[in-house]
């Protein structure tokens, strides 16, 4: 896996508007109306949501082609929320995945052993660790 540098910046057009730079792709990024931004852009779980979205349907692509499995479209729904477990708040993540094609039951169950498989499943469900330095 290449550690490629993404940069992101203040870009003056809005209170919380940002421009993400990924290598030759520029995004940009920002909070919605009702969070004092002017909803330029996703927010930043939207990005955190569509990482995993991706993750999870391009692995599952790629097991489904490894496997010559009769799986004709991959589709993922996220929902983020903040919840209280145990009286502790708690980030909830809904994964709905719809897959498409002449699978048994049986095999839909590993797709899903598949898709918890995704490395961005696997970052946000293990431990993690973010060094941070203020220049």
């Amino acid at each position: 896996m290449n550690a490629s540098t993404i940069t992101v910046e203040e870009n003056g057009q809005g209170r919380y508007q940002q421009t993400i730079r990924v290598g030759a792709h520029e995004l940009l990024a920002d909070e919605p109306a009702d969070m004092g931004g002017g909803d330029a852009g996703p927010a930043p779980y939207d990005f955190l949501l569509a990482a995993l979205g991706a993750c999870t349907s391009i692995t599952l692509r790629m097991y489904a082609e490894r496997k010559a499995l009769p799986l004709t479209k991959i589709s993922v729904a996220l929902r983020h929320e903040k919840i209280e477990t145990d009286g502790q708040p708690v980030d909830r993540i809904e994964r709905e995945i719809t897959l498409e094609g002449e699978l048994s039951n049986e095999l839909r169950t590993r797709m899903l052993e598949i898709a918890e498989k995704c490395p961005v499943y696997r970052t946000l469900s293990g431990q993690m660790q973010i060094d941070s330095v203020v220049r």
